[in-house]
């Protein structure tokens, strides 16, 4: 009999047990700090909200650890004004013999006091994410660099929710997902609530909203939300001052500062006090394929 073929009524098996999900180690559970993974299509700035969230979440004194959870280790650039070597990296020049590593091998400090480390990941088509996010955690309790951490954002590559990207919301308490207000991104966002209304039945994560960015205008992200009784926390416009910052290797809060920069500066202050309080969450249902197919557009 194949596992296709199990009867009914059987126990339901672990996370992870005979399919290509990854098993979290219970004893890796990140336990004091608030910790959000950040989710979204490829490209629609979670590097970006992340990073400022992060210099936010300092701003209000907070100990902030920022990992970056793609290959390509750009997530904490704004913040350390370098791609600093990833976990992956430096467990190979050791053979991943990970008793031979030091925190300052792969921890590094960036903008006002946060922790910035690069899980990285497997070269393409070899390996799994979930592995890797594994392997980051559980040096960063060896090295008890959680214990005095407050907020721990995981900066999630792309919209992949496969068992291995998806770990993130394993260790996460919020999934918080960042879309702008175009069919592509909501259709992204909805396969996005589908991974983690599944990651949540087995683990404490939760839905904790979704973040508008580079979007004039969000009426159709309202109506998806309306639908399905979700919320919009954040909304943050097309900005050149934030296609700058990115140029300029910084967070928002090292520009030269303007009017329009003030008020998003001000919208992650807002965000991130919000989180740092907040505690609501979300029980959404996600739309079938050709459902949100139909739903979003124009008459």
């Amino acid at each position: 009999m194949t596992t296709l073929d199990l009867p009914r009524g059987l126990p339901k098996r672990p996370d992870g047990e005979g399919s290509v999900q990854v098993l979290m180690d219970p004893t890796m559970k990140i336990e004091r700090a608030k910790v959000f993974a950040v989710y979204g299509k490829g490209g629609i700035g979670k590097s970006t909200t992340s990073s400022n969230l992060s210099a936010a979440f300092s701003h209000l004194g907070k100990r902030v650890l920022q990992i970056g959870c793609d290959p390509k280790h750009d997530s904490t650039f704004t913040l350390t004004k370098r791609l600093v070597p990833t976990v992956i990296d430096v467990l190979e020049g050791v053979e991943f013999h990970s008793e031979e590593l030091r925190p300052e091998d792969y921890v590094y400090e960036g903008y006002n006091g946060v922790m910035c480390v690069e899980a990285g990941g497997p070269p393409a088509g070899t390996g799994c994410g979930g592995y890797v996010v594994g392997q980051t955690v559980k040096l960063l309790k060896e090295h008890h660099l959680l214990e005095d951490t407050d907020i721990v954002i995981f900066d999630v590559l792309g919209d992949v929710v496969c068992g291995g990207f998806a770990a993130p919301l394993q260790h996460a308490e919020r999934a918080l997902i960042v879309t702008a207000n175009d069919f592509d991104s909501i259709f992204a966002m909805n396969r996005i609530i589908a991974a983690i209304k599944a990651k949540s039945k087995n683990y404490d994560v939760r839905l904790g909203g979704v973040i508008v960015n580079r979007s004039e205008g969000t009426d159709e992200v309202d109506r998806y939300n309306a639908a399905l009784g979700l919320e919009r926390i954040a909304h943050f416009p097309i900005l050149d001052e934030i296609r700058r910052s990115r140029l300029k290797k910084s967070v928002l809060f090292e520009m030269e500062s303007t009017p329009a920069l003030e008020a998003v500066k001000l919208e992650y202050m807002r965000l991130a006090a919000s989180l740092l309080v907040g505690d609501k969450q979300y029980d959404c249902v996600p739309m079938k394929d050709r459902d949100i197919f139909d739903f979003l557009g124009f008459e």
